[in-house]
């Protein structure tokens, strides 16, 4: 079929812009509300963290080894990373209330690691201390021009993020903390998205409306932010040190 003509509205009289197409009105944002794992920053590359942990437990790995224990224990299931291939029904209640209380996250995410042996004591606690600490994520390159530039610009910024432990000694090491209105825990406030309640907490804590926010994520939890209300823009995650598209929040959220 050949293409057909945008409908123009009819021209007013005495209008610069008479003839020209119609467009929707841009919704204008106050705030900016985060996810932190995935869209801000990374955990550290599979290796490394089980290179570290070893060390944290005076053992020198074998990179090979460490290699091969790494691919184990992302199939059980890491903190920072991707889903257990498989939750032992020993571990169901904890799993299932991991970013309510810290000391089930801790149990759940330990409990996996421990299913794979890598014959190293107290190794499955020394891979879990690696989240706790700045050392054990990597910001996104582009997290920190991007939150300069909302701050700039008077937008108000929350870290919104279900997890089972306290995120702002990260944001204080690499020096963001200033950058960011606040923190919306969800073993903090007791609700995880994609509970709108979560965003709604968030939303107040800015003093901001909803209809005024946009949520930026990179999974189908960070999108429920829609029911509440908010806008959406969910980005893919990106490995380690690479750029994770947080430009595209700028074209959003300020004014053109």
């Amino acid at each position: 079929m050949p293409d057909q003509p945008e409908p123009t509205q009819p021209p007013v009289p005495g209008r610069a812009d008479a003839g020209r197409p119609s467009r929707p009105s841009r919704r204008q944002v106050k705030a900016v509300l985060f996810d932190f794992h995935g869209t801000l920053a990374q955990v550290e590359e599979p290796r490394e963290w089980v290179l570290q942990a070893a060390a944290a437990c005076g053992v020198d790995l074998e990179r090979v080894r460490a290699t091969a224990l790494a691919d184990r224990l992302l199939t059980a299931g890491r903190a920072g990373g991707p889903l257990p291939a498989r939750v032992p029904p020993r571990l169901a209640e904890l799993w299932s209330t991991r970013d309510l209380y810290p000391h089930a996250h801790r149990a759940a995410y330990t409990g996996l690691a421990e299913a794979v042996d890598a014959g190293i004591e107290g190794f499955a606690d020394a891979l879990y201390d690696r989240v706790l600490v700045p050392e054990g994520w990597v910001p996104y390159p582009d997290t920190a021009p991007t939150l300069a530039a909302l701050r700039d610009a008077g937008v108000r910024v929350a870290v919104v993020s279900n997890i089972g432990f306290d995120l702002r000694p990260m944001f204080d090491a690499w020096q963001l903390t200033e950058l960011v209105d606040a923190f919306v825990l969800s073993y903090e406030v007791g609700r995880c998205k994609p509970d709108p309640a979560i965003f709604w907490r968030a939303c107040g804590m800015l003093g901001v409306d909803p209809e005024q926010t946009l949520m930026v994520g990179d999974t189908p939890a960070d999108a429920g932010a829609a029911a509440a209300g908010c806008a959406v823009l969910v980005l893919p995650a990106a490995e380690p040190g690479r750029e994770n598209g947080l430009g595209a929040v700028l074209d959003l959220a300020l004014p053109a």
